[in-house]
């Protein structure tokens, strides 16, 4: 069985940028200033190499995926 993967967002470390949001926008909303909005903690199967991406993408290294 594979790890459930989860995805968060370190508040502190975020500038708002909005990359996430557009490289996975099936997890992640953007509010009205750019700062991510988590519609699911859980990544599925299918959207982890897209997660993957969006992780090392991030700027300020602010998002981040833990095995649970």
């Amino acid at each position: 069985m594979t790890p459930t993967r989860t995805l968060r967002i370190d508040r502190i470390a975020c500038t708002g940028r909005g990359l996430c949001g557009e490289l996975l926008p099936e997890l992640i909303d953007l509010d009205e200033w750019g700062f991510p909005i988590l519609k699911d903690r859980i990544v599925p199967d299918r959207l982890r190499a897209h997660t993957r991406r969006a992780v090392a993408a991030c700027p300020r290294l602010a998002l981040h995926t833990d095995d649970t």
